[in-house]
């Protein structure tokens, strides 16, 4: 059982507003027929899967794409009788309960539909090309227009969409974008029947590419304000704002001597005397090990990190003394998730991500 933490001073914040705008925005710069999917797999990257569906529901999102069939699942039992594309690999086991649920389900082998049991209920599935990310999909027109004329042979199952993922849209040189763009659409023009879907388009791919070919675009991280990738931020259509902010407090204040070690392995040793701070926060709630020498804020003045971060705790120096109970910000202006990213040496998917359960969320 997933335990929250609701009574220690450590939580995120979600603005809400944020998260509207960026939908708001994007929806404004692409063309009056093209829908917004709103991309809430894992937890919503990390900002809280139904509370940032409703909020994307409310800005004008025509339905959710996840990655898992539980994820669509809790949106279905929350209320939301929207379309759900589950876009990573469903057991066959499970395609009848996506069905009863009016779930889409995402087929990218021949083998998978030829070997389905005929269903009671009608199933709706996406077929997925693979024109060069190299994970799942059908990887040629053969393959297409054969799982094509398998579906129609089915009365149990409808084609409802076709899509395909960029691996370079967040990259500002587009040579292998134009590549496999070209070969989506080249195997779109060799159906039979258009589907009712036909979407390419992930965050960067709506913000930076015409999409007036298409159905729909899937809008992921810049919906929670993050853009997909540092070198494109010059050429964004419209500044994101970040709808996610991590905070906790100090719960104890001390003066350290020349000599004193802090955490485990004595990693970091005082030179002079000086203040730190012990946070309540630690790995198991996704501030790793390696936020270590990471520069958290109080009042937008940076304070580093020290010595290895614990479990559940971990420590900052500060320049002077403070009292207990000054709140402090992990992750929010003027350290970023982006800044995070560069510190961890990883992106800012993960960051947010990365954050546990047992953190709470708060939604303003």
């Amino acid at each position: 059982m997933a335990v929250t933490g609701w009574h220690r001073p450590t939580w995120v914040e979600i603005d809400c507003a944020a998260i509207q705008a960026n939908i708001q925005n994007e929806q404004a710069h692409l063309p009056d027929d093209v829908a917004l999917f709103a991309v809430v797999k894992a937890d919503a990257y990390g900002h809280g899967m139904l509370e940032v569906a409703k909020t994307a529901k409310k800005a004008g999102a025509k339905g959710f794409c996840v990655a898992i069939l539980d994820e669509a699942l809790a949106l279905r039992e929350a209320g939301f009788d929207d379309f759900i594309l589950v876009m990573g690999a469903v057991p066959q086991s499970f395609a009848r309960l996506a069905a009863e649920k009016q779930i889409a389900l995402t087929v990218f082998d021949l083998d998978w539909l030829t070997g389905l049991e005929l269903l009671p209920v009608n199933l709706d599935v996406h077929v997925k090309v693979d024109t060069g990310m190299g994970r799942l999909g059908l990887r040629s027109m053969e393959a297409v227009r054969e799982i094509e004329a398998e579906i129609v042979k089915r009365e149990d199952v409808t084609l409802d969409g076709i899509f395909t993922h960029f691996a370079t849209a967040d990259q500002l040189e587009t040579s292998y974008f134009e590549k496999q763009l070209a070969c989506f659409r080249e195997v779109v023009a060799s159906m039979v029947t258009r589907p009712t879907w036909v979407h390419c388009a992930n965050s960067a791919t709506a913000l930076l590419h015409d999409q007036v070919d298409f159905d729909a675009v899937r809008f992921g991280i810049s919906m929670y304000g993050l853009t997909p990738s540092p070198e494109i931020i010059p050429v964004l259509p419209f500044e994101l704002r970040p709808a996610l902010s991590w905070y906790t407090e100090m719960v104890q204040v001390k003066e350290l001597f020349p000599g004193d070690c802090v955490s485990y392995g004595a990693t970091y040793e005082a030179n002079e005397r000086e203040w730190v701070a012990t946070l309540p926060v630690g790995y198991a709630d996704g501030f790793i090990r390696a936020y270590s020498g990471f520069e958290v804020s109080v009042d937008g003045v940076l304070m580093p990190v020290i010595g290895r971060v614990c479990m559940d705790q971990c420590i900052i120096k500060l320049p002077h003394k403070y009292s207990v109970g000054t709140k402090v910000t992990l992750i929010g202006s003027p350290n970023s998730a982006d800044v995070a990213a560069r510190h961890l040496n990883t992106i800012n998917y993960e960051v947010t991500c990365l954050i546990s359960e047992r953190v709470p969320k708060k939604y303003i």
